[in-house]
Order: C-alpha cells, then structure tokens, then sequence
C-alpha cells in the first residue's frame, strides 16, 4: 500500500514536471511572439565587384518565400513587424583545383549577403551580419543555364535558411 502510494506521487511529479518544463514552444521551430504578424523583405540590391543580372531579384524572392512557407507571417511592403534589408556583397567565380594543363579541374561560385534583421516588436533581436555560401562545379562546365541555376538554388536555400534560423529560431 506505501509502496503504490510512492508510486503515484512519482507519476504524477513525473507528468507535471514533462508538462511545464516545456514551456512556450512554437511547431514550426521558430520563436515568434503572438504580436509579431508580418514581416517584410526589401530589395536585395548587387553590390558586388561582379554584377550577375537577376540574382539580387532572385536572392529576394527566396528570402521571401522560405519566411512564407515556415511560418505564418504577412509579407507586407511597407511597415512589417520584422523587417529584413541588404546587399549582396559577393558574387564571385573562382578556380579551386588545377589540372597538370594550368586550367581549372574544378571551380566555386561565393555569394556572400549582408543582411540588417529589425524587429519592432523586440528591438534586442536587431542584427547586422554577413551570411555566405558557395558550389564547386566542374572546371570544363560554363556557369551558364542548369549549372547557373543549380548553384544559385543550392547557395540561396543555405543562405536563406541561415537568415531564418538567425533571425527567428535563435539557432
């Protein structure tokens, strides 16, 4: 009978310190307070000693649509809880291995994006910070067309993704 009883105090101090021990915790990973409603992305303009047409149009709308897909935000253009801004700073090809000929058996595209995070709501989150990524492709391969949109695609979702865990789930 002492034993059952011990047995049910400990259950139910099990259960209850499971229970509240979590805390506030939001599903989809992020830790975004009930007032934070929209979020905005302005233009990511190219900056960058190499100009490529199209990618600061591209990097934007990535940004815009990972935010969109993991949380439950308002993409507003103006006036957004969250607010995100920048520049691309680096858009750079370079070889990364040569072959016994001096011509590259293997290049990498860097794109490097300075980013300026604000969130009305809590301004101690507010940052400034570079985020950068790259993708080796064959040195016999141009950056033109699949090649081009493959390493942006790949650069972009890393770069975003780093952006999203920075800003809203504090990783």
């Amino acid at each position: 009978m002492l034993l059952m009883r011990y047995i049910k105090h400990i259950l139910i101090l099990i259960v209850t310190a499971t229970l509240f021990s979590c805390g506030f915790y939001s599903l989809s990973g992020t830790n975004i307070k009930d007032d934070v409603k929209s979020f905005q992305v302005n233009y990511f303009q190219n900056t960058a000693a190499q100009i490529e047409p199209g990618v600061d149009r591209d990097f934007t709308i990535a940004l815009q649509d990972l935010i969109q897909n993991q949380t439950n935000l308002e993409l507003v253009n103006s006036n957004g809880d969250l607010v995100y801004e920048g520049e691309i700073t680096k858009y750079r090809i370079s070889p990364t291995t040569a072959t016994a000929n001096n011509t590259a058996a293997q290049n990498r595209i860097t794109v490097a994006i300075r980013v300026r995070f604000y969130n009305k709501k809590a301004e101690d989150d507010d940052f400034e910070q570079t985020f950068s990524f790259f993708y080796d492709y064959e040195g016999s391969s141009l950056l033109t067309g699949s090649v081009k949109d493959s390493a942006l695609d790949e650069i972009f979702e890393r770069i975003t993704q780093d952006i999203f865990n920075a800003s809203l789930a504090k990783w």
